[in-house]
């Protein structure tokens, strides 16, 4: 497994990452994402408590490049914010799966987790984009 595609995080076909923590998900976007976008000026995240559905747009990265959304693999709750993206979004380019992380949900359906990926498969899916 490459060192830029962690084998113990899930991630979606929308470059996002997940880290599961019982019944809270860690969300950021991958280290592929981090450099298609290059150098990362600003990060647009939901509130604490605003819920999101699995596929839901749930805030932007803006690079010096371009605007993208970004959503939630997951359906829940917003239970944490990196607030440090505010004031340092370059985070995300420095370290996309520590301190580059977005959000934190409190999931609603365990259900959704079987569709993530795994390392491998996420893998396999950058091969063929």
């Amino acid at each position: 497994m490459p060192a830029d595609i962690p084998a113990d995080l899930k991630y979606t076909r929308d470059h996002e990452w997940v880290l599961l923590q019982g019944k809270t998900a860690r969300v950021g976007i991958t280290n592929y994402a981090q450099r298609q976008l290059g150098d990362i000026v600003f990060v647009e995240l939901p509130k604490e408590k605003d819920k999101f559905d699995r596929g839901q747009p749930f805030g932007t990265v803006e690079s010096v490049k371009s605007v993208s959304e970004l959503y939630a693999p997951l359906s829940g709750t917003v239970a944490a914010v990196n607030q440090d993206l505010n004031e340092a979004p370059e985070d995300i380019n420095g370290d996309p799966y520590g301190d580059g992380w977005m959000i934190e949900l409190t999931l609603t359906s365990a259900d959704e987790l079987k569709d993530l990926l795994t390392a491998a498969e996420y893998e396999g899916y950058l091969k063929e984009e």
